[in-house]
């Protein structure tokens, strides 16, 4: 249930409440008056009836409850020595056992009863050894009431309404600042770092917008100064880069001219010129990924997409890197749609590493939209999983290598060119798996 919603139910909850209370108590308090009006009067007309009655009694009860018609507004039960006397249809067995004994005692007294569905206040008293019993209806009284009743009601049920709406309106605007703060946000988490809200006062929420502004404007300061170092870092990888290249294809040819020397060299010479020689060919290797690196970042590499036949390309790779005999292949034919020099890149480096770092016993996977790498080596500890595909990354001890700390790095992002992602599942001691989804 939203917030808006919230309020809006405990404004009309409040609200109804408090006119449920006073509606109930104006209520009580009316019928209480009208009630005690309605015995005072009684009691007054019931007392004036019995300084008339000894006129008539005990001879001529006929003639009194005759009188008493001609006042009109109550009906008489009369109870004599001889006789019940009875001015309607009412007799002495509406009247209430307990009046009936408070007037034997000599006294006064009334009670209210219900005869046939019409609500009577019964006032008796004696004289000249009789008793009388005054039946004063009420009917017009408890109609008023019902009255007052459904009036109250009503008008409880529309407040109830009314302060709902109100509730409803006022919740909308107290609570704008914050939708307009939740739009803000997602605009910020969308990339639109101009986003501001509007100060429109010196409350709380327009302490809360100048709060949200200023660290609007501060991440978008950050931000930029992020992206600013980051293209810096791109542009000076991918300088450095340019700028080995030159020197290094000298040296690599003249480790090339060494190679074809080797033997000719005395054994003293000759370890460190095959250092060189590798050295070489790593700088080569590692000024290589640099550049390829940074072509990737700067979106200039493209895709070739044609029919590949993944385990066809697969065993190609393993062919022309001598990896027949220590890779074990795995699956199906699959075809996919996708750049064959891409995927050769990707999979040429994940079967390396296996091979590199898994000990042997590698095992390539193929499935119709997946190629899985496996190996039983010593796995990867987890807390480096997250890191693997970082740039110059390397997870110690159990990765590490002569390798520059690219290579994955690479691989994921000419995965990601593809449409696909490279993932990896690891456990200590019992080997690692990457799968090329595409």
């Amino acid at each position: 249930m939203t917030l808006r919603r919230r309020l809006t139910i405990a404004f009309a909850l409040a609200v109804g409440v408090t006119a449920i209370a006073l509606a109930a108590g104006s209520y009580f308090v009316v019928r209480h008056n009208l009630l005690r009006d309605s015995a005072r009067s009684s009691a007054k007309q019931a007392r004036q009836n019995l300084r008339i009655a000894p006129t008539y009694l005990p001879g001529r009860p006929d003639k009194l409850l005759a009188n008493y018609r001609t006042s009109g507004g109550f009906e008489t039960v009369l109870v004599s020595r001889e006789r019940t006397y009875s001015s309607s249809f009412l007799s002495l067995r509406q009247v209430p056992g307990g009046l009936r004994a408070l007037v034997k005692k000599g006294q006064l007294g009334y009670q209210r009863e219900t005869v046939a569905g019409t609500h009577f206040l019964v006032v008796g008293g004696p004289s000249k050894g009789a008793q009388l019993y005054y039946f004063f209806s009420e009917e017009g009284l408890r109609h008023e009431l019902a009255v007052l009743r459904n009036i109250l009601l009503i008008g409880g049920g529309l407040l109830v309404l009314l302060a709902a709406l109100a509730g409803a309106v006022l919740a909308r605007e107290a609570l704008r600042p914050v939708a307009q703060a939740s739009n803000a946000a997602h605009s910020l988490a969308e990339g639109l770092l101009e986003t501001r809200l509007p100060v429109e006062g010196q409350d709380e929420f327009g302490a809360w917008a100048q709060a949200f502004n200023e660290m609007a404007a501060a991440l978008e300061t950050k931000i930029e100064a992020l992206s600013a170092a980051q293209a810096r870092e791109r542009r000076f990888t991918a300088d450095v880069a340019h700028e080995l290249r030159t020197p290094l294809t000298g040296l690599v040819g003249e480790a090339s001219l060494l190679a074809e020397h080797l033997e000719q060299l005395p054994p003293e010479s000759r370890r460190p010129a095959e250092l060189l020689i590798s050295d070489v060919g790593r700088l080569r290797a590692l000024v290589e990924e640099l550049m390829e690196i940074s072509r990737l970042d700067a979106g200039v590499e493209s895709v070739r997409e044609e029919r590949v036949d993944l385990g066809t390309l697969i065993r190609a790779l393993l062919r022309a890197r001598g990896w027949e005999e220590r890779v074990r292949l795995d699956g199906g034919e699959a075809a996919v749609m996708s750049d064959p020099r891409r995927l050769e890149r990707i999979l040429a480096n994940l079967i390396g590493n296996a091979l590199e770092h898994g000990g042997g016993g590698v095992t390539v996977h193929i499935g119709q939209d997946f190629v899985e790498v496996a190996d039983h080596g010593p796995g990867i500890a987890p807390e480096h999983l997250p890191h693997l595909f970082e740039r110059f990354y390397k997870a110690d001890p159990s990765r590490s290598g002569r390798g520059s700390g690219l290579g994955l790095a690479i691989a994921q992002e000419n995965a990601r060119l593809l449409g696909g992602e490279i993932g990896v599942e690891s456990e200590p001691g019992r080997g690692s798996r990457f799968t090329l989804r595409l």
